[in-house]
Parts: structure tokens; sequence; C-alpha cells
């Protein structure tokens, strides 16, 4: 077995619901971080990119057809690079990187990107398709923004409760504050703003053609405690959640380019990090904010460490209460987690964000000069992924 390596990452700024990027088709924004990411690579004939694997929630609109492979002929590659597309809700794109660094330690591929993307804003409405004939009545149109849709009457109610009730839930069962989720989220946005001043995000954000979107448009850098404490809660009269200490709807596409050690001359870069393990895990539905909790302890048992090795850590801020679930679970230094801002500001296009949450960690072990990392997602229907990356820059 040979070893994967990230030898670059890139993204393209995170859009709001209905705004910057609402008029970007999301197979063009593909094609944008698919470029921007192999444009870090000029030495790398494009020819030799074995496969290219694009992860994907929605998938019901311009986004339909495998848009991967869409990518890659918008993006101009030879037609000869085959792509496919994955599909774990807000998992698609860490899948896509973990399932391409398994081909490659296979040796059934040198040369791999992964990414995804989403456009919640054109996410279409859908009609659920008769089965004979034409309905007299009336059709309810259904819309593929995000949660459960077309929903199985054979499914437990208590799996099938929406997101927002599902972390309420949580912050019952754990007894996580309001105020705990607030302090949480105004942290978010203030890390955010300062990652994107110090320049940070410069490195690994590339440009939408014909937008005017420099950083991520969700963040608020006047976000406090008390400012967010006035939100009106989203989902009960008196819960905790909201929408300032939540993940907002978003647009956006992301990429890493992968490879084997031997793909280095080809690819015309040294590699930042290795796949040192990875993990995934599985419970009931409304617990899956929990999941990354499991995913990250088999993927820090197959790395060989332990959380006292980890020096920083990327989770997708889906709530905030599920990523405070998560950090009290580990038991971890919360300085360590998302240290240049988290998805509460940053923005979770689902399809996208976990190839963000992955070149994000790369480039801090980069910059903080620190050899192990972890990237965890939590992804609905109770399912969570982490991978261990090794700096090796």
């Amino acid at each position: 077995m040979s070893a994967s390596f990230v030898y670059a990452a890139a993204r393209t700024p995170f859009g709001r619901f209905g705004g910057a990027l609402a008029d970007v088709r999301p197979d063009d924004l593909a094609a944008t971080a698919l470029s921007g990411v192999l444009a870090k690579a000029p030495a790398l004939d494009r020819s030799l990119v074995d496969d290219v694997l694009w992860g994907n929630a929605n998938g019901a609109g311009e986004d339909n057809r495998n848009v991967g492979r869409m990518a890659v002929l918008l993006s101009g590659l030879p037609v000869s690079v085959p792509a496919t597309t994955v599909n774990r809700l807000c998992g698609s794109s860490l899948d896509a990187a973990m399932i391409a660094s398994r081909a490659i330690e296979t040796g059934d591929a040198d040369v791999v990107v992964a990414g995804g993307v989403e456009s919640m804003t054109r996410a279409p409405w859908v009609l659920p398709k008769p089965s004979r004939g034409y309905p007299a009545g009336n059709v309810t149109a259904v819309s593929t923004t995000l949660g459960w849709r077309l929903v199985n009457d054979r499914m437990p109610k208590e799996w099938t409760v929406s997101l927002g009730e599902a972390n309420e839930m949580l912050a019952d069962k754990l007894t996580i504050s309001r105020e705990r989720q607030d302090e949480f989220a105004a942290g978010s946005h203030r890390r955010a703003d300062a990652a994107w001043r110090d320049g940070f995000y410069d490195s690994l954000t590339v440009p939408v053609p014909g937008v005017d979107l420099t950083r991520d448009e969700g963040i608020r850098p006047d976000s406090t405690v008390q400012t967010l404490a006035a939100l009106k809660p989203s989902f009960r009269p008196d819960g905790t959640i909201t929408a300032g200490n939540a993940s907002p709807l978003n647009d956006g596409a992301s990429a890493v380019l992968l490879g084997s050690e031997q793909a280095s001359g080809a690819i015309g870069l040294d590699p930042v990090a290795r796949i040192a393990g990875r993990g995934a895990h599985a419970l009931e539905p409304q617990l899956f904010g929990l999941a990354p909790v499991e995913a990250a302890e088999q993927a820090l048992r197959r790395a060989g460490i332990r959380w006292s090795d980890v020096s920083a850590v990327e989770l997708n801020e889906a709530f905030a209460v599920q990523s405070l679930a998560c950090i009290d679970a580990w038991g971890i230094d919360p300085d360590i987690v998302n240290a240049k801002g988290g998805a509460i500001a940053v923005g979770h296009p689902l399809g996208a964000s976990g190839g963000r949450v992955l070149g994000t960690l790369a480039h801090r072990l980069r910059e903080q000069g620190a050899r192990w990392g972890v990237a965890a997602i939590c992804i609905g229907v109770g399912q969570g992924l982490a991978v261990v990356l090794e700096n090796v820059s």
C-alpha cells in the first residue's frame, strides 16, 4: 500500500442564499473550483488526472446528470478525464476525498481531484411524478434546498424531525445552553473575519468569473453574544437555536488535489499533508450531530495517534450545539477547533463543506508547523465522517 497526499486546495468564496452567487449555475461553480485547484499545479499534464470525484447533496436541478463530469467538461480538461458524483449529503466532498485517497493507496490512481459543490439558492422545487395518469387535485411542490423531502411513511417519526428540531433535542439531552451556543457562534464570526483580514484565505480561494465576491458573504464581524441573544428561536418558541447560532444556506464549491508520493514530479508540487486515517460512523438519524464523535475516534485509531497529539481540528459547524457536543465529547481544547472560523460564519454549501474543512486543515497545519490535525463533519440522517492529516510540508 502506498500513501495518499494533499497537494493543493482551492474553493470559491461562499455566497449567501440569494446573494452574490445566486445567478451562477452549480456546474459552473464546480468548474471554477476544479480549474482553480489545478491552476496551483501548472506543470501537471491535465491528461494525467486519473479521476475526478465530486460531492453534491441535492442533485435535483442544474447539478443533475453527474455534476462532476459536467465540471470536467466545462473546465476544459481533456474529455478523457473521467468523473463521478458522490452523495453523502453534507459529507459528500469529504467522502469524495476519502474515496480518492483509497484509490491512490491501492494503486488504482496516482492523481485525483476531489471536491464538491452546492447552490442552495438554485435548488429547485420538485413535484412527485404520478404512477399513473394525472391527479385531479392539487399537487404540492417540494423544496430540495435542505432537509427531508418526499418522506417514506415507513420511517419512524422520530427519525424524520427537522434538522433544527433534532438539534434542539440534542441541546436538551446534553444541557447545552443558548448562551454557550451564541458565544460559540460569535467566536466563529470573529475568527473568520480575522483570518480573511490576515490573508489566510487569499491562497485558498479563487474568484468566480463575472461575480464581485472577494470573501465569504455571510461573515458578520459585529456579531456578539448580546446581538445574537436578541434573535428569536427558529424551531421552538422556547428553543435555543436561532438563525445566528446555526449555519446559513449557501452557494459555493471546493476542490482538493490528491496524489501519491510518486506523483509529486508530475504534479510539480511537494505534498502538504498525508491522509493518515479515515473514519465513518452512523447512529439514529435525529442524533446526527453526535456522529462525528466516533468517526474521529476511528480515524485517530487508524492513524495510530491520540487526541493529545492533535494540534488543529476543522469541524463543520452545522449548528453551534452540535459542534459543542462534539468538542465536549472529545474533551479537547476548544481553541484548536476552527481557528479560522467555521460554517456558522463562512457558510455551509452542503456538498462543498467537506472539501473546505479538509483544505483549511491542511493549510492550518502548514501555517502552524504542527504535525497532526482532524477534519470532521456531521451528516443528516445520522452519519459522520472524519479524516486525520499529517503535515509533511
